[in-house]
């Protein structure tokens, strides 16, 4: 089984996803970890490589359809383009294949402006304080980013809103989400 967790940047995929694989005993991976793991450079660097966003995501699906590929049951931190374009290709074809669940961890914009977090071009994280100014300007930004990946997040299979909450109480969450649609999580042997 896989649990393939998409959402905007900075709503915790990677912390949740992490702590949730932990707890269910599954196996842990990041899609951007992959891709600089892969290309052997940064996120950013690669980026730069490509003329178009569309063409950094078809590099990137390359690396999803590669996790996903593997034969373990695994918790996936997606990107926030997660369910489209080539990523969805692979998403669907995988989905066909094996027990592929989709969770869009949903949280306000001020939530996801309070953990935003800034990187160099090597993807080494930067210590930012912003201004007054400088947050309304990326609360504006948050904003429109999510009004722009909405129609995506709406694929997922589950939304969890985790509005208000620790991320220590995010993993439980999913797994009641889950259940009450009915995935029943696989038992792992200790």
């Amino acid at each position: 089984m896989i649990i393939y967790l998409v959402g905007m940047y900075c709503v915790g995929k990677t912390t949740v996803g992490r702590m949730l694989a932990a707890t269910i005993g599954f196996s842990f991976f990041d899609v951007n970890d992959m891709v600089e793991e892969f290309y052997q450079k940064p996120i950013e660097r690669l980026q730069d490589e490509c003329l178009v966003m569309h063409e950094f995501r078809r590099k990137a699906s390359i690396v999803l359809d590669q996790i996903f590929d593997k034969d373990i049951d695994c918790v996936v931190a997606g990107t926030p383009a997660g369910l489209m374009a080539g990523y969805l290709s692979v998403y669907k074809r995988h989905k066909k294949l094996k027990e592929l669940y989709s969770v869009y961890l949903n949280d306000t914009p001020t939530n996801i402006l309070n953990r935003l977090t800034f990187l160099d071009k090597d993807s080494n994280q930067l210590e930012v304080s912003l201004t007054e100014a400088e947050k309304v300007r990326y609360l504006r930004e948050i904003r429109a980013d999510v009004a722009y990946f909405e129609s995506s997040f709406r694929r997922a299979d589950f939304k969890v809103k985790i509005r208000g909450l620790q991320a220590e109480e995010v993993p439980d969450l999913i797994i009641q989400t889950l259940e009450q649609n009915h995935v029943i999580l696989p038992i792992q042997e200790q």
